[in-house]
């Protein structure tokens, strides 16, 4: 048996800043180089402020596996400017169980299957107003999308109708927020009149949000969309959402909704029309299963080529490269000792480059998720988590990959388009995306298909 250790770093002022200096410079290499030079556990600390990197197929299903040891409502105390102090994401033990089944309900499958429909048709609104010759920021194009389109979806269309203004709200905040962790939590410490503008901001969406509701009282048809599930659910004492936390779960769905789904989805245009042969085979199966029909959430289950692109698109750009959990009480992992109130950070961008797990891993290769393919690997919770896992993965996750699987669809049966510009870089690990977007030309796009 492995003697017990503490974990090297913990009590060192160089580790704490050479961590500090790795997620501010670059947060993807220097993330491989720590598991290359470390393995699993790498420690970086000094005093009270302690982080471990917890790295690796190994770590993620021991995180999973035992929640209990950790809280997250402190590791990720920075969102709550924008999330809110009880939305999902902070939520700790029988609060978060209580909320997250009120809110369940809302995403189940058949829910987000009825989607479809009104997710190709706002695609469609997109595409009409594109031209042979244009060239356009295919990113931002789509973070507007997709942001319109999760706003109705989820909250009807008079917030639909505000999406834009909301967005900027709210990007305002998020902006504030997409810093290194280390100095995010710095800067929390200190006096910032950035932090006064950023609650300002997210303010003026919770006043939005609640004059939707008061509308809703007024209205003499019934709502069916999410908000109205938050609105009526009730637990097993009868008792419901109160006003915070359905403001908390509206404003958070909406930021996590369309940052994360918009990156990922301009990331998969990049990725197929970079690589030889991925859009014509993608657009081959769309139009061979599709026909001239319109799309529907069954057509849709049938794409499994396309399926393929949206798991290796999500695997190679996980919307979050590195997720926090603060330790609740004293464990040992791997032979070392953590102790209570150290923050561990985990990698899903790591873990999805690991050649251990992916061979190939840099190579864009829809095919390694065919089982028929020699390189496939079976997936597991522990080697493919872009949603993060255990009790606390992402609940929209459905829902982000059937709006990313739609617009694909509509993208590839009715435009042509080549990538343009010099290489793409990545930035951020709160919600990876292209430092300055994504720039295609479009070449040919089509007449609109049958509703």
């Amino acid at each position: 048996m492995r003697e017990e250790s503490a974990v090297p770093g913990l009590s060192s002022p160089f580790a704490l800043t050479r961590l500090g200096l790795l997620l501010a410079r670059d947060p993807y290499a220097g993330l491989q180089r720590m598991y290359e030079k470390n393995g699993s556990v790498s420690g970086f600390g000094f005093g009270p402020v302690k982080y471990v990197l917890m790295l690796g197929p190994e770590a993620n299903a021991f995180l999973f596996a035992n929640s209990g040891l950790f809280t997250w409502r402190e590791a990720f105390d920075v969102l709550v400017p924008v999330n809110g102090a009880t939305s999902l994401i902070v939520s700790d033990g029988e609060d978060h169980r209580r909320r997250r089944k009120l809110v369940q309900p809302a995403f189940h499958r058949r829910r987000i299957d009825g989607y479809v429909a009104r997710m190709a048709g706002n695609a469609d609104e997109v595409i009409d107003t594109w031209r042979p010759g244009q060239s356009i920021d295919v990113y931002a194009v789509l973070r507007d999308l997709v942001r319109r389109s999760t706003v109705e979806l989820l909250f009807g269309p008079r917030l639909a109708a505000d999406a834009d203004v909301l967005g900027r709200k709210l990007q305002y905040a998020l902006n504030a927020i997409d810093r290194p962790y280390s100095m995010l939590v710095f800067m929390r410490s200190l006096p910032d009149p950035a932090w006064r503008r950023v609650l300002n901001a997210r303010a003026a969406v919770v006043e939005r949000v609640m004059r939707e509701i008061t509308e809703r009282d007024n209205d003499s048809e019934p709502h069916d969309d999410v908000l109205a599930m938050l609105l009526e659910s009730r637990d097993e004492d009868g008792g419901g959402l109160s006003d915070v936390e359905i403001q908390d779960q509206v404003i958070s769905l909406i930021a996590a909704g369309y940052e994360t789904t918009s990156a990922a989805l301009a990331w998969a245009v990049h990725a197929i029309l970079s690589t030889d042969t991925v859009w014509e085979r993608a657009r081959e199966e769309v139009l061979t299963v599709l026909g001239d029909g319109p799309l529907t959430a069954y057509g849709l289950q049938q794409l499994t080529y396309l399926d393929n692109v949206v798991s290796e698109t999500l695997r190679l750009y996980p919307p979050a490269v590195m997720s926090a959990r603060k330790v609740a009480t004293d464990f040992t992992f791997d032979g070392q000792r953590i102790p209570k109130g150290t923050v561990v950070l985990y990698s899903p961008y790591v873990t999805h480059r690991l050649s251990a797990v992916w061979p190939e891993p840099e190579r864009f290769r829809p095919e390694r998720w065919d089982p028929a393919d020699p390189d496939h690997r079976p997936a597991t919770p522990a080697t493919f988590l872009p949603f993060g896992g255990g009790p606390h993965r992402c609940i929209g996750a459905g829902f982000a990959t059937t709006g990313i699987k739609v617009v694909l669809t509509q993208l590839l049966r009715r435009v042509e388009a080549r990538t343009v510009g010099g290489p793409v870089r990545a930035t951020s690990i709160t919600a990876m995306r292209p430092r300055r977007g994504i720039q295609v030309e479009i070449t040919e796009v089509r007449s609109p298909l049958p509703a």
